[in-house]
């Protein structure tokens, strides 16, 4: 009962997709411009500047897990309208295995592959961009393996005068194909809500994203923050309130020389600055930062995040225009 990770399979579907979303605090869903990578979280994003671009992405993440990305954007025959297809995979590693008794039983590992194809299309007469995308996933631990499959929802509101963007995404929707053990588990829904805004007269675009939102109540008590009396009975337990919980629900992150050759990002996501602090001590858990070099036809990103005081992860990306 101590854990609460297990509520769904595929968790590895939720996972940073590139390093400018690492960089804005872990969830960036407005991103509208050449990266194919931002229509693997939302499909509202591809758009004919997407076109011919190819992008892959690297993730040295939490202890030997590797993971990363790619994604090309294409236009259908002769048409301007235009395709997207991505690939988002994961590898735990290697396991030592142990049967029951502790007696070894060889070394073992898992993995997970998501194949997605995409399209969005202007809503007539608006400034509104709606896509979607299929996706076909893949999963290998140890000796069980599962198929399922899951549709990703965007809608997009862009006015580039302006320079905002208000983007909604509903992610994972779908079933499991073929279940590991014979028991049907469920995909990890998850609803996010952004707003993105380019500053008038100064390089600047803010990003406020909530994430999660299909759960609310997202925080909960820890025991170890309770206040103790002098004789060590709980005087006041740590019960987060509301404002603490719409905290958690929420990233921000800004973006400087947003439509320049050389950009540097920051972001901070409070839920995981919340969840994974240490009390009393400075661990600068929740924050991000990237920068992002042009260089003729490639774009190189890098984006390091800090989890814990023991943990942090670096992503790599590269961004080619094949036109």
């Amino acid at each position: 009962m101590a854990q609460i990770g297990g509520r769904s399979t595929y968790q590895f579907l939720n996972l940073v997709s590139s390093p400018r979303q690492a960089a804005m605090g872990g969830k960036q869903i407005t991103g509208y411009g050449q990266n194919p990578t931002e229509g693997i979280y939302n499909p509202a994003s591809i758009n004919s500047a997407m076109r011919n671009q190819l992008a892959v992405n690297y993730v040295n993440y939490l202890g030997d897990i590797n993971y990363g990305s790619a994604a090309y954007a294409f236009a259908w025959k002769e048409t301007e309208k235009v395709l997207h297809a991505g690939v988002t995979y994961v590898n735990y590693g290697q396991f030592d295995g142990f049967d029951e008794f502790g007696n070894a039983t060889g070394a073992f590992s898992g993995g997970e592959v998501a194949l997605s194809l995409g399209y969005a299309a202007q809503i007539p007469n608006s400034n509104f961009y709606g896509g979607t995308n299929v996706k076909l996933i893949s999963s290998k631990l140890e000796e069980y393996s599962s198929l399922g499959g899951a549709l990703d929802l965007g809608l997009m509101y862009y006015k580039k005068s302006t320079g905002f963007n208000a983007a909604l995404a509903i992610r994972n929707v779908g079933v499991q194909l073929t279940t590991y053990a014979g028991v049907q588990e469920d995909l990890p829904l998850e609803v996010a809500l952004g707003v993105s805004k380019i500053l008038e007269n100064v390089p600047i675009r803010w990003s406020f994203t909530l994430e999660n939102l299909q759960v609310w109540n997202i925080a909960f008590g820890n025991p170890v923050r309770d206040q103790e009396g002098l004789s060590g009975e709980i005087v006041k337990e740590d019960d987060p309130g509301f404002f603490n919980n719409f905290l958690r629900h929420t990233v921000f992150g800004v973006e400087f020389f947003p439509e320049r050759n050389f950009n540097i990002r920051l972001g901070y996501n409070f839920r995981r600055g919340e969840e994974l602090r240490i009390i009393d001590q400075r661990t600068f858990a929740g924050i991000s930062g990237g920068i992002e070099l042009k260089i003729k036809k490639l774009r190189f990103s890098y984006t390091y995040a800090r989890y814990t005081a023991a943990a942090s992860s670096s992503f790599f990306g590269l961004n080619i225009d094949l036109k």
